[in-house]
């Protein structure tokens, strides 16, 4: 999955996103949204503003309420992660107790 890094202003958040200045400063303060160095601007990736976008808008959460989602999302990708690794590992030591293949060393 491609990661697209965008900085953009808060008034381009605004006309693009549909979020207001004070919407997005409260998710900066919130740390939902990382403010950039160039003055009233965030940097962050471009689905990420948009999963807030629709969040708050679409389904019409508090702004606690994204905080949280936002939080169980990173952990479920996290698990997500951990879970491929270990069914990488079974799927290594399948092999190598079949005799059908090396077993390559990781830092798990």
């Amino acid at each position: 999955m491609e990661t697209h890094i965008i900085t953009i202003t808060l008034r381009e958040c605004s006309t693009q996103y549909g979020l207001s200045e004070a919407d997005v400063r409260e998710f900066i303060d919130l740390g939902l949204l990382q403010a950039a160095d160039t003055p009233d601007a965030i940097f962050g990736e471009a689905d990420h503003l948009a999963r807030l976008a629709r969040l708050h808008h679409d389904l019409g959460l508090s702004k606690e309420a994204i905080d949280v989602i936002v939080a169980m999302r990173q952990r479920l990708v996290v698990v997500q992660e951990a879970l491929a690794r270990q069914t990488a590992r079974a799927t290594q030591l399948e092999r190598y107790l079949r005799g059908s293949g090396p077993v390559v060393e990781t830092d798990f």
